[in-house]
């Protein structure tokens, strides 16, 4: 970064002319205001008191010492009063681009030797995924792939919410309704079936309710006495004292929803190092909600369940254990934790789950850090904002969630309607590379879109905005991509010699320093949790790289120095973009 080499000259200079030992706080950097001749400027007063000189003066003998002992890094520099303006050489900048033309991994960070694990996804196995889960599915696996660049080890985890009161509903509206249906037998994947099922109990869950009070029964009264409804907890009790068949059902259709889950998760491009299910962490959470009753952290009411009180928090009171003995989602998420320590030796734990449940994790972390476990207080919740459609467009057969898979259909669809006449005068197209195209660019399309939005506010997705061309846009940097790629085919393969190139054009010049800010894009998002910095860096290189295309030639340049480091500097743009890219988990198509 040409920051810490103008900090590391700069403390030589300050040593060699003052004997000052001064550390990278004390030295000042700032981008050359435009009036001024200059690319960076270094505010000298911190070092005027020891210097015991004007800081026009200082300012002046740094600016020849770092001249004179630059090795080339600096071309010219003026001062003004205690501002040193310095001019970054032409052959330094070209030294960075062949640097970055030479590195296979740009932008990637030594390892930390840290493990942090990143949860999402999380989902229910009574329903398909929906557009709530594509925002977290792609932000939980981005910030993996931006943490892993910036040198942690990442554990990719998956909680599946296999039990509970939900779960049964989709059991017994099956058992009720199904008449024996399976994902072959209805030609649905296992996921939009069991789904369906839950709709189904929904459905005749209210009709009951509806009876119950039109015989002059009030609602919350109805609610509970509803047949269907005692017969799914019913369900539950039965689940969790391990009934065979109970056990059998739940097992077989969970499995019908997984193949579904698989299938969806493969399409997003979306992967785990290792999957926790509820029905495995449930009991370890009640094993330690009992034992904090023992060791009197919690307490229990008269009517049996099991509470934490922890108004002394700022907070109120939290269930924990049903007055029938079963486990709520705090007790699991406490069995959950607790295993993931034991299974890994785990730094940082990041939850990525929406901003509905900000409580719950703050509850959480009081709670696992009351039963003494040292990580408690160590979980960042990574919250994000809701994700809709504009007037409910691409809703669901249920006409209540927007569902991942038809939502993916439809980016595929519009991306192979909208490209169909630019993809047909490719040389050579195939169906099946004009079909891989489509999928490339739908997916870009809604993946960018989605992640190019701070993560912690609230968004409203619009497919239409989502694929143009033209626009800030995933299909845009893919275009600028391919454009590229198709300038260095007809370059051919090479190896080019740009050592001896001088005098840079500014356009050139201001593509060099924006790959050089790659890495610290990198550092920031990782800093920050936010794939949107890489978005907004990848857009902002992609602009630069049209404007200087529109503006200079490159293989019909007659220079062959200016021609070679225009070639280089294209392979490096590409390169930049397709890494910034990939960690967005996009893919890039090498012709559009």
């Amino acid at each position: 970064m040409i920051e810490q080499d103008l900090i590391q000259l700069v403390k030589k200079a300050v040593h060699a002319l003052y004997g000052i030992e001064a550390d990278d706080k004390q030295i000042q950097l700032q981008k050359t205001r435009p009036e001024f001749e200059g690319n960076m400027t270094v505010v000298v007063f911190p070092f005027v008191k020891a210097a015991r000189k004007a800081p026009a003066q200082v300012a002046d003998e740094i600016g020849k010492w770092m001249l004179d002992n630059g090795e080339g890094l600096i071309a010219k520099y003026n001062a003004v009063q205690g501002f040193l303006n310095l001019s970054i050489s032409d052959a330094y900048w070209i030294q960075r681009l062949e640097e970055i033309n030479a590195a296979a991994d740009y932008g990637q960070m030594d390892q930390n030797g840290k493990l942090m694990m990143v949860e999402y996804s999380s989902p229910n196995t009574n329903k398909p995924l929906h557009l709530g889960h594509v925002r977290n599915n792609l932000l939980g696996y981005s910030i993996a792939k931006i943490q892993e660049a910036n040198g942690w080890k990442v554990v990719k985890t998956n909680i599946v919410n296999d039990r509970g009161i939900h779960i049964c509903k989709s059991m017994l509206a099956w058992l009720k309704f199904g008449n024996g249906e399976t994902p072959e037998s209805s030609g649905k994947k296992g996921d939009h079936l069991i789904g369906d099922y839950y709709v189904r109990f929904d459905k005749e869950y209210k009709a009951q309710r509806a009876e119950l009070m039109a015989q002059g029964m009030d609602e919350e009264t109805a609610k509970k006495e509803a047949p269907l409804m005692k017969e799914a907890q019913q369900m539950l009790l039965k689940w969790e004292q391990g009934d065979k068949e109970v056990r059998e059902l739940w097992a077989k259709m969970n499995s019908w929803v997984y193949a579904g889950f698989d299938e969806t998760y493969q399409r997003m491009g979306v992967s785990f190092d290792k999957i926790y299910y509820e029905s495995n962490t449930y009991l370890e959470g009640k094993k330690e909600v009992e034992k904090g009753l023992e060791q009197g952290a919690f307490y229990r009411r008269e009517d049996n369940s099991v509470w934490a009180d922890l108004t002394k928090d700022g907070l109120d009171e939290k269930l924990l254990l049903r007055q029938d003995g079963t486990s709520v989602y705090m007790t699991q998420d406490i069995g959950t934790a607790k295993l993931r320590f034991e299974d890994y030796p785990i730094d940082k734990m990041v939850y990525v789950v929406g901003n509905e449940q900000e409580y719950h994790f703050k509850v959480l972390s009081i709670l696992l850090d009351r039963l003494g476990f040292p990580f408690g207080k160590e979980l960042v919740h990574f919250s994000y904002g809701m994700v809709e459609l504009p007037n409910g467009k691409m809703k669901s057969r249920e006409g209540t969630v927007v569902d991942a898979d038809e939502l993916m259909d439809k980016m595929i669809d519009d991306a192979r309607e909208i490209s169909k006449d630019k993809v047909n005068t490719l040389p050579d197209i195939t169906p099946a590379e004009a079909e891989e195209i489509a999928r490339k660019v739908g997916m870009a399309a809604l993946k960018y879109f989605i992640l190019k939005v701070d993560p912690r506010k609230n968004m409203l997705f619009n497919p239409a905005e989502s694929i143009d061309f033209n626009g800030n846009t995933g299909p845009f940097i893919q275009y600028t991509y391919a454009r590229i790629q198709l300038v260095l085919r007809k370059a051919g393969a090479r190896d080019l010699d740009i050592s001896t190139s001088r005098d840079l054009e500014e356009k050139e010049l201001t593509l060099i320093q924006r790959l050089t800010e790659f890495p610290a894009v990198v550092r920031q998002a990782g800093d920050n949790f936010s794939p949107a910095l890489i978005c907004n860096y990848a857009y902002d290189l992609a602009c630069e790289f049209n404007s200087f295309y529109h503006d200079y030639s490159i293989l019909n340049e007659e220079d062959p120095a200016k021609r070679s480091l225009r070639i280089v500097l294209s392979g490096c743009v590409a390169k930049v973009i397709a890494r910034a890219m990939s960690l967005l988990g996009i893919e890039m198509p090498e012709r559009m």
